[in-house]
C-alpha cells in the first residue's frame, strides 16, 4: 500500500508539471511596443499578433516579437565629391518599422532590418547627392545635403519601413582640403567685411550730399521769400526778441561812439 502511494504521487506530479509546460507553451505575452510574427512548423502566419496576452498550439507554435518602436542607429559613408575629393561621414539614422510590415519583414530580411535594407540605402543615397556637390558646398550645406539623401533614402527603402531622419553627425575631409576651405572663407568674411565698410562710407557721403543740398535749398527758399515779403526779416526779428527794448547812447560828434545798453540799465 505504501509502494502504491509513492507511485500514485508520483504519477500526480508528473501530470501537474505536465500541464504547467502545456499551458507555459500555449500562452504568449506580446509586450508595449512590439508585434509578434506566428511560426508553425516553419509556416508564417500572414496576420501579426498585437501586443498583450494570447494563446497559441503548444509545442509547435512560436511567436517572434519584432519592435515597432523608433530606432537610431550609427552608420558610416565613404562619399566622394563633384571635384573629387574624398569625403567621410558619420550618420546617425532614425527609423521605425510599421506593424503592417513586421510579417513581410521578417520573412524577407534575417536578423536586423537595418543591416540589410536600411543601412545600405542610406549609404548608397549619401553617396549619389554628394556626387553632385564639391567638397565646400557639402561642408557648408549640410542640411541641404541631408535633406536630399533622406528624400532619396525614402524613396529607395519604400513604404517597407520607414526612416524618420537621417542627422550628419561629422564631416572629415584631408588637412590640405580643410586647411584651403578655411583659408577661403577667411577670405570671403574679409572680402565682405571691406564690402560693408565702403557701402558705410558710401552711405556716409551720400547723406552730406543730401544735407548739403537741403541747406543750400533752404537757403533759397528764405532769399525767395525775402525777395517777395520785405517784412518776413521784421517778423524773424519779432520772434527772437526777448522782450527787452534795447537803448543807444551817441558819442556826441562825429568821432563819438554809439553804444547799444540793454532797458535794465536804463532803469538804474
Amino acid at each position: 500500500m505504501r509502494a502504491q502511494t509513492i507511485a500514485k504521487l508520483i504519477g500526480v506530479a508528473i501530470l501537474i508539471f505536465v500541464i504547467v509546460i502545456v499551458l507555459s507553451t500555449s500562452s504568449y505575452v506580446v509586450q508595449p511596443g512590439e508585434r509578434g510574427v506566428e511560426v508553425t512548423l516553419g509556416k508564417v502566419s500572414p496576420v501579426f499578433k498585437p501586443e498583450g496576452f494570447g494563446y497559441k498550439t503548444p509545442f509547435i507554435t512560436t511567436i517572434v516579437p519584432v519592435t515597432i518602436r523608433q530606432q537610431t542607429r550609427e552608420v558610416s559613408a565613404s562619399c566622394y565629391s563633384s571635384d573629387l575629393q574624398q569625403v567621410k561621414m558619420d550618420l546617425r539614422v532614425l527609423y521605425r518599422i510599421p506593424e503592417v510590415s513586421v510579417v513581410q519583414i521578417y520573412q524577407g530580411f534575417a536578423g536586423d532590418p537595418f543591416d540589410s535594407l536600411v543601412a545600405p540605402r542610406v549609404q548608397e543615397a549619401m553617396k549619389e547627392v554628394t556626387a553632385l556637390e564639391s567638397a565646400e558646398q557639402i561642408v557648408k550645406n549640410r542640411e541641404e545635403i541631408k535633406n536630399k539623401a533622406l528624400v532619396a533614402a525614402r524613396a529607395k527603402i519604400g513604404a517597407m519601413l520607414f526612416v524618420e531622419d537621417v542627422v550628419i553627425q561629422n564631416i572629415d575631409l584631408s588637412p590640405e582640403l580643410e586647411t584651403a576651405i578655411e583659408a577661403k572663407m577667411v577670405q570671403e568674411q574679409e572680402a565682405a567685411k571691406a564690402k560693408f565698410t565702403q557701402q558705410k562710407a558710401q552711405i556716409e557721403a551720400d547723406t552730406v550730399v543730401i544735407k548739403a543740398k537741403g541747406d543750400a535749398e533752404s537757403i533759397r527758399i528764405r532769399g525767395e521769400a525775402l525777395k517777395q515779403t520785405p517784412a518776413f526779416i521784421d517778423l524773424q526779428i519779432v520772434e527772437k526778441w526777448d522782450g527787452r527794448a534795447p537803448l543807444y547812447v551817441g558819442g556826441g560828434g562825429s568821432g563819438g561812439v554809439n553804444m547799444l545798453l540793454p532797458a535794465v540799465d536804463l532803469k538804474k
